[in-house]
């Protein structure tokens, strides 16, 4: 029954808590089925509720006040089952106050300014915990039984005993759990109560109200440069939840640092793109205007001005200076940093939240998997027989299908990939030949939308369309392989998750960066042997100043784009589900809704949790560290991202999703693997990208020894004369039919420019057009900076990771501690009970007075 108490988390009498609720439909108003599924469905959860109230849980049914088809049960755990439990699932508990001295951080004044108001959410009192042991009872913290256990572990416990509770035997394998039961429709939904309503606290005096006080200090955008009540949201929430909102928001404020230093750097680049000699000569009349260039496609481009390029040439002033190589290495170094502290920090939290020693009962086998038991095999370890789904054989067929069919579709992303290419190949010639490129031209729009700009702009946009439609369908492919694939438990399931939507997304959103940075522009022959792909198209030539700053654009394109994108799909698709949901109740509005009924029209959370937060993170975390050498603005627009994609996370658990199952968690498991596989790919890509995408090295070369002689002609150190003597020279006598102009030439010159820095011999030298000596030591000098850049930052990273421990001293100090106490209390009470038990015995033993104890005299 319904007392109308909208707030009430309590059974009819108002005593004992609501720890779970099961929702299912009254067979009897069924009309969808058969009459005979009915009775079998009715069958199964009359068996598997009288099972559980035979493994001590307490039920109550009450109707739905708006829909009277759907029945609402009340679960209740008593003392004795949370206690019984609570000793089986090895929960750790609360022995006594924490009585080490703590010191005082010398941030604290600082951070304090940031932290939720402690009179409003109190921090949470530190104890030494201990796993539970019903006959230690009294050793334990308990104040309050009704407190003892929080609601969190109540419905931890619940839910441990829904998900094993048996419903039916068939072919002597048991059926057994909740999720199996939630996948045939046998209840339609299970989830713990939120305690009150976001928007109001609990009028109810015995609820906390923790839910409207989480969305107030926390998921509310007013808080979006407060710290995160963290201890508050794993009391709610859980460890699972909480680890995650930790890890964000440590990347979070680790990227403070590298905003900062990246902001630091773009200006830096700002300030001095005008003193850059190299940009000066493109866009001096007298120099880059007497610079004419060969076409940079077949029969319909024209010959065009350097001078076209200038605005170009400004923008990637900014982008490959010097402060772009500090940044890189700054970046390299960073990472580590991250990954250390972090470490650091997660075993405080292991400690603080109980999560230590953490020992992972043996977890219950995925529904799924158990379906398809069906071979007998004999155990190695029990010596007995068991059910297994397939036999050695179909394994390994299964595994061999699954293996081709992931390979299958990443060569699909490859294909898509290609296929942005031919699109850049094939419209360039349709830019080229539509946009003004007559040298004489004065067009104002001339300056900004060439040909290159124009390709580079509309491919970067479609590959992100693509991007973002592959998305959707690899998500729903990789979850198809892995059913297939039929792990035995959700870990497993979750870990090979992880690991395919991962390699798809790696390849997806990566793969075209990463031909911008290292294979455009650097296969492309010359002018008069250029290289085609397909026997048709001829391959693309990056600018004068490189593919860098197209690389930049792409970069911008995405992150931009990709953070913008996820947020809309992540709030407004569950908003405007629960607004229809709203509506359609709107008619009934003036009835009283109980607790339970609110929350079971909001969203379900979903089998998967926070993977697809995990995921989305760990992406904006690979552009952030992969390319960061060719956008050093990436870590300020993650920066800005994350503290939006914090509340707005906060916010969507708070207010739109039901609240999910508290489960435990010692780390971000497989995530913190793939996060240092980034980092140690972060390294070599950025030193990658300044040696061959950026010109900085061909810069260098030509400072320290082709301006001076035996090579150059000035008598110091300078870049002046750099964009001369790196456009080799082309005799347009030499273009072959097949690529040879359609325009005319101006003017009464024979030669133009190559618009790649290729550095050949010219025209009539006796190796014309071969590769000359400046080209060998630039790379020569390439190759050298890679070498010494990644091993400067492997081996000061190799030196943090040494010098910054995994676990500080004060977390040491706290486990050992709570050991010794653990030992000292259990140890105690046994020599108690084994005094009181054994009278005169125990005394001798204890006190050592009888030195001559004799046991068979005695």
């Amino acid at each position: 029954d319904f007392d109308d108490k909208p707030d009430s988390l309590f059974f009819s009498d108002g005593q004992r808590r609501i720890d779970f609720v099961l929702v299912y439909e009254d067979e009897s108003k069924k009309m969808t089925h058969k009459r005979s599924d009915r009775k079998k469905q009715k069958r199964k959860r009359q068996v598997y509720e009288s099972n559980l109230i035979n493994n001590g849980l307490q039920l109550e049914a009450t109707r739905s006040v708006l829909d009277e088809k759907l029945i609402f049960v009340k679960v209740h755990a008593p003392w004795e089952v949370l206690c019984t439990y609570a000793e089986v699932m090895h929960i750790k508990l609360p022995l006594q106050p924490n009585d080490l001295k703590t010191r005082d951080s010398a941030f604290n004044w600082f951070s304090r300014f940031f932290r939720v108001d402690e009179n409003i959410i109190k921090p949470e009192q530190e104890f030494f915990t201990a796993p539970f042991q019903k006959e230690h009872l009294s050793n334990f913290y308990i104040q309050d039984k009704d407190t003892f256990f929080n609601p969190a572990t109540r419905s931890r416990i619940v839910h441990f005993i829904l998900s094993r509770v048996e419903y039916a035997t068939k072919n002597n394998v048991k059926k057994f759990g909740i999720n199996k039961l939630l996948d045939t429709g046998i209840y339609k939904a299970a989830f713990p109560l939120h305690d009150s309503s976001f928007r109001h606290p609990s009028t109810d005096p015995n609820c906390p109200s923790e839910r409207y006080l989480l969305y107030r200090e926390w998921a509310h955008p007013k808080n979006i440069f407060k710290l995160q009540p963290l201890d508050f949201i794993r009391k709610y929430y859980g460890e699972k939840i909480g680890i995650y909102f930790a890890w964000l928001g440590f990347y979070t404020n680790m990227l403070i640092v590298a905003a900062v230093v990246g902001v630091g750097c773009f200006l830096y680049g700002c300030l001095t793109k005008d003193n850059c000699t190299w940009s000066q000569e493109v866009c001096d009349p007298n120099i880059g205007g007497n610079i004419i260039m060969c076409p940079q496609c077949d029969k319909v481009c024209t010959y065009w001005n350097l001078t076209i390029t200038c605005e170009s040439s400004k923008k990637l002033c900014i982008f490959d200076s010097f402060g772009t190589l500090v940044f890189a290495v700054f970046m390299g170094i960073w990472v580590t940093l991250f990954l250390e502290f972090w470490k650091r920090r997660q075993a405080e939290l292991e400690y603080e939240w109980d999560t230590v020693e953490y020992l992972e009962q043996e977890e219950q086998v995925r529904p799924e998997y158990e379906a398809q038991c069906t071979h007998v095999v004999k155990n190695e370890i029990t010596q007995q027989e068991e059910y297994v789904p397939y036999t050695a054989c179909g394994k390994c067929i299964r595994m061999t299908f699954c293996t081709s069919a992931i390979f299958f579709w990443i060569l699909l992303i490859i294909a898509s990939v290609i296929g942005i290419i031919v699109y850049r190949l094939s419209v360039f010639l349709v830019f080229s030949a539509t946009l003004s490129q007559h040298i004489n031209g004065t067009e104002a729009l001339r300056k900004y939308l060439t040909p290159q700009t124009a390709t580079s702009v509309t491919a970067s946009v479609i590959s992100f369309i693509v991007i973002m439609v592959l998305n959707i369908i690899y998500e729903k492919v990789a979850i198809l392989i892995t059913d297939f694939e039929l792990p035995r438990t959700q870990t497993d399931y979750e870990n090979s998750l992880t690991t395919k939507m991962f390699l798809f997304q790696f390849v997806n959103y990566y793969s075209s960066c990463f031909y911008i940075a290292f294979f455009k522009g650097k296969f492309v022959g010359h002018p008069g042997n250029p290289v085609y792909w397909l026997g048709k198209y001829r391959n693309e030539e990056c600018d004068p100043g490189g593919c860098l700053l197209e690389l930049t654009t792409q970069l911008a394109i995405i992150v931009g784009g990709k953070a913008i994108w996820n947020n809309i799909q992540e709030v407004l698709l569950p908003w405007v589900k629960n607004l229809i949901g709203r509506c359609g109740a709107a008619a009934r509005a003036e009835k009283v809704v109980p607790r339970w009924e609110q929350d079971y029209h909001l969203q379900p959370i979903g089998k998967l949790g926070l993977f697809y937060e995990y995921l989305e993170m760990v992406i904006q975390f690979g552009f952030v560290t992969l390319f960061v050498a060719s956008f050093p603005l990436a870590p300020l627009l993650a920066l800005i991202n994350n503290m939006l994609e914090i509340r707005l996370d906060a916010w969507k658990l708070t207010t739109q999703f039901r609240r999910m199952v508290p489960q435990k968690a010692q780390d971000i498991g497989a995530w913190q693997p793939i996060m240092q596989g980034i980092a140690i790919l972060a390294v070599v890509t950025n030193a990658m990208i300044i040696a061959f995408t950026s010109d900085m090295i061909p810069r260098l070369v030509y400072y320290w020894s082709f301006s001076v002689p035996p090579y150059g002609s000035h008598s110091s150190h300078t870049m002046k004369g750099y964009i001369n003597s790196t456009l080799s020279v082309f005799n347009i006598s030499d273009f072959k039919n097949a690529s040879k102009p359609f325009s005319p030439w101006f003017g009464n010159q024979t030669t133009c420019r190559q618009v790649y820095r290729d550095l050949r011999y010219p025209a009539g030298h006796q190796h014309q057009y071969e590769h000359n000596i400046y080209y060998w030591h630039v790379i020569a000098a390439k190759l050298a900076f890679i070498i010494v850049m990644e091993h400067v930052i492997y081996f000061v990273n190799f030196i943090i990771s040494y010098v910054i421990p995994d676990v500080s001293e004060k977390t040491k100090s706290k486990v050992k501690r709570e050991k010794y106490l653990t030992q000292k209390l259990l140890h105690e009470n046994d020599l108690k009970v084994v005094k009181k038990t054994m009278g005169k015995i125990a005394d001798k033993i204890i006190k050592g007075v009888d030195s001559t104890f004799r046991p068979k005299a005695e």
